[in-house]
């Protein structure tokens, strides 16, 4: 018995389309992703529109009828776009597609829906519904795609070794799909990316991220990073974390198993934000743990300095995984190099001198610095993470209490160094940043307020101090 989703099908633009397709005989279905989150009821904002023939004409045909203006055309891939209210429509020519083996670009010709079902990854993406008015809303499901959503599993319509030896960057996209869905890769797919793990070397780091990223972003991240591990697709492209895995025991003492470690603090503050570098910041936390691990007969093993050179390794790292090397880049590298900061005030006593600096330090990402910090406390021992938590809410109130009454976040010194010039008659020298160096950590220290003229009287001792005099035309 057919399925037939023609209540699924009420927005305009298949209405205009059916229309359209029903008056020239065309055949033309919506097809892949729209329709998968469609059954599933996932919210979707891309509807791909399959055409036996000519897509162009067709997209150029219902964009006229809803009125939109602006088609992009693209003759040379015979697809078309447009936006439409919320939604982004392409469309595109059934076609039918052979690899060679150094490149996932295909060799492409017309072809039939079947073709065109045949060359999609995974049988969950190729559904299709038909927009013809005699059967409007019809399932075509060749491959058992919806048994596969009924059942969770992540299944490509050929055979899976040549499905992703011909496109390799279908292996991330399986993961993805695994990570986003909480579906499992069933188990030839499994073999076959695993034994297909080397052709990723083909796939620009680029599309390997974009995979990546949306992997990152699914709730729990650990489930798909798992699963690049398992696969041996996180070797291909992240070399630095797979160096994490593993615990090495000497004497009876054994370290934690840092790559574990590393995705439970990334689940952990993935319960509490969906902003990317944050969740970046999770990931490259400990990367510098594998460098610098040490064993020390009295206390065990150590990875002293991992935070500041895990903050140095972070922008080679996104030079290399074409990751932005601007303000995202610097974010990381801040909460990578400050992450034992707040760890440490817990374990000592809280100071207001370190709790000035560690909000100089941080800024405004002060509050995204104490979500890591908090997602870093991983222990199986549930009084140990209690009694830390517990001290975090001290840090918390300190850091409240301090910010409040000292305001050093984002902190400038009340002196500039015009004002020092002016004042001693000086011109740009050595001299104007010892003055600026000691103020600040004077008001750091807590051995003055953040005051214009507490800042203003001190810089005249210092001045004296080293032989500075003041000018005829210094005012205060």
């Amino acid at each position: 018995m057919s399925m037939n989703y023609s209540s699924y099908l009420q927005h305009p633009v298949f209405k205009v389309a059916s229309e359209i397709v029903t008056e020239e005989g065309l055949e033309a279905y919506v097809i892949g992703g729209y329709v998968r989150d469609l059954i599933l009821g996932r919210p979707s904002k891309d509807i791909d529109i399959v055409v036996v023939g000519n897509g162009l004409d067709l997209a150029e045909k219902c964009a006229k009828k809803l009125r939109v203006k602006k088609v992009s055309l693209f003759q040379r891939f015979g697809t078309a776009q447009f936006v439409y209210k919320d939604l982004e429509v392409e469309f595109v020519g059934a076609r039918k597609e052979s690899y060679r083996s150094d490149s996932r670009k295909p060799v492409v010709e017309d072809g039939t829906l079947q073709d065109d079902q045949n060359r999609r990854d995974f049988t969950i993406n190729a559904l299709a519904l038909s927009l013809h008015k005699d059967s409007f809303g019809d399932l075509i499901d060749p491959f058992g795609g919806m048994e596969d959503l009924e059942n969770q599993v992540i299944r490509t319509p050929l055979e899976p070794a040549k499905t992703y030896s011909d496109d390799p960057l279908r292996m991330m996209r399986a993961v993805r799909f695994a990570s986003q869905l909480n579906f499992k890769i069933e188990r030839k797919s499994l073999e076959a990316i695993s034994e297909n793990a080397h052709r990723l070397e083909i796939i620009s780091r680029e599309r390997i991220m974009d995979e990546f990223n949306k992997i990152v972003l699914s709730n729990p991240p650990s489930r798909g990073i798992k699963l690049l591990y398992a696969t041996k697709l996180l070797h291909e492209f992240f070399p630095e974390m797979v160096k994490l895995q593993g615990i090495e025991n000497r004497n009876g003492k054994a370290h934690k198993d840092n790559f574990y470690h590393t995705l439970e603090v990334l689940d952990n503050i993935s319960e509490k934000t969906d902003n990317l570098w944050l969740r970046w910041a999770a990931i490259l936390h400990d990367i510098a743990k594998p460098p610098t691990k040490r064993f020390d007969e009295k206390v065990g093993w150590t990875f002293h300095g991992h935070e500041d050179l895990g903050a140095r390794m972070v922008p080679k790292i996104f030079k290399r995984l074409k990751l932005p090397l601007d303000h995202k880049m610097k974010y990381v590298q801040k909460l990578v190099r400050l992450h034992l900061r707040p760890i440490a005030l817990v374990k000592g006593h809280v100071t207001d001198s370190a709790v000035r600096r560690l909000l100089f330090e941080a800024g405004d990402d002060i509050e995204d610095l104490m979500l890591l910090c908090n997602a870093d406390i991983t222990s199986k021992n549930e009084f140990k993470v209690k009694r830390y938590k517990k001290n975090f809410e001290i840090v918390e109130q300190k850091l409240r209490a301090v910010e409040e009454k000292d305001r050093v976040r984002n902190f400038q010194p009340p002196v500039s160094g015009d004002l020092i010039m002016k004042t001693f008659d000086l011109k740009p020298c050595h001299e104007i940043g010892v003055i600026k160096s000691r103020i600040k950590e004077a008001i750091l220290e807590g051995e003055i307020e953040n005051d214009a003229d507490q800042a203003y009287k001190l810089m005249l001792e210092i001045g004296e101090e080293i032989g500075l005099k003041i000018s005829g035309k210094a005012e205060q």
